[in-house]
C-alpha cells in the first residue's frame, strides 16, 4: 500500500495511491485520525485495517485535484544521516565516518510533492541531494541490527535541498539545511508490506535536474545501512511513529560538478526510487 498526506477541498486527510485516483481515508475509514503520523500511533493493524477496506473501495479524487502534503506533516524528530555514500565521501574530499553523522531538520523546512522548493532570496547556491527517507511505525529503543526492519512503516523519497553558503558558515552545517520550503518529502509512504518481495538495499536511486540524471545509486551502497542507522538512533532517543530517518545522499551533487550546477526558478527536479515514488518539485524564488 502506498499513502501520502493528502488536502483536499474538505480540509487535510490521507489518501491511498489507487492507481490513476487516489482514495481518500475520511471515505473509508471516517472514525480513524486523519493524520499519518497520529495514524502510525495506533500501530501496524490500523495500517493493515486501510488496506482491507480500500480494496473494497471508497471515495477517489483526482491527484489533479488534490494537494501533497509531506508525508508526515508534523515530524516529531526527522534525522538526516550526512556523508552515508562513499561517492559522495569522495567527491568532497572527507574523511570517511567512522560513526553516522546525523544532523536534524524542522519541520517546516520541510515540503510535499509537487510543492516548490523555494530559493531563499539571500542566496542563489541551493542543491539538490537525493535521498531515501526510512518512516518508524512503532515506538523502539535500542534495537538490535537483526531487528531493525521490525520497527519501519516504510519509506518514501526525499530531496535534502541545501544552501550550500550558509552551510558552510561554521563546522555545524544545520542552518543550510532549514531554510522553509526545502526538503521536499513525499508523495507516498510505500509500506513495507509493499516491497516485500525485493531486498530495499537493491533498490535505485535516481535524481533528475531537468530531466538530466545527476545522481543515481543503488541504496545498499551506503557506508551506514538501514539496521546501523536504526540502531544508532535508538541507542541516543527512543524512535517514536511517524519518525524519520532520511539515510543520506550519493556522489553528484551539484556543488561537486564542474562547473556548479545548482538550483534556480523554472527548474524542476525529481527525486525517483524503483517501487516507492517519483517526487517531483519545481523551484521558484522566495518572495522579498
Amino acid at each position: 500500500m502506498r499513502i501520502a498526506s493528502i488536502v483536499t477541498g474538505e480540509g487535510p486527510s490521507v489518501g491511498v495511491d489507487d492507481g490513476d485516483s487516489v482514495i481518500d481515508l475520511r471515505s473509508l475509514a471516517p472514525e480513524l485520525p486523519a493524520d499519518l503520523r497520529r495514524l502510525l500511533q495506533l500501530g501496524p493493524e490500523a495500517l493493515a485495517d486501510i488496506g482491507r477496506r480500500a480494496r473494497r473501495g471508497g471515495k477517489r479524487l483526482d491527484p489533479e485535484r488534490i494537494r501533497f502534503l509531506p508525508v508526515i506533516p508534523d515530524p516529531h524528530a526527522v534525522w538526516c544521516a550526512a556523508l552515508n555514500y562513499p561517492t559522495h565521501v569522495r567527491e568532497g574530499n572527507w574523511e570517511r565516518p567512522s560513526r553516522p553523522p546525523f544532523f536534524l531538520r524542522v519541520a517546516g523546512s520541510l515540503c510535499g510533492h509537487l510543492e516548490p522548493i523555494v530559493q531563499p532570496t539571500v542566496s542563489e547556491r541551493l542543491d539538490y541531494e537525493g535521498e531515501l527517507a526510512v518512516v518508524i511505525g512503532r515506538r523502539a529503543r535500542h534495537v538490535p541490527m537483526a531487528d531493525a526492519y521490525e520497527v519501519i512503516a516504510g519509506y518514501s523519497c526525499f530531496n535534502d535541498a541545501s544552501v550550500r553558503d550558509w552551510q558552510r558558515h561554521t563546522a555545524q552545517i544545520t542552518s543550510g539545511k532549514n531554510f522553509a520550503d526545502t526538503g521536499a518529502f513525499g508523495p507516498w509512504l510505500t509500506t513495507v508490506d509493499e516491497l516485500a518481495d525485493i531486498d530495499i538495499e537493491n533498490v535505485e536511486l535516481t535524481t533528475r535536474l531537468n530531466g538530466t540524471v545527476m545522481q543515481q545509486t543503488k541504496i545498499g551502497e551506503m557506508i551506514f545501512g538501514i539496521p546501523e542507522l536504526i540502531n544508532y538512533l535508538s541507542t541516543i532517543s527512543e524512535l517514536l511513529p511517524g519518525d524519520v530517518i532520511v539515510t543520506g545522499t550519493p556522489g553528484g551533487v551539484g556543488a561537486r560538478q564542474t562547473p556548479q550546477v545548482f538550483m534556480n526558478p523554472g527548474d524542476r527536479v525529481e527525486v525517483d526510487i524503483d517501487r516507492v515514488g517519483l517526487l517531483r518539485n519545481p523551484i521558484v524564488r522566495e518572495e522579498s
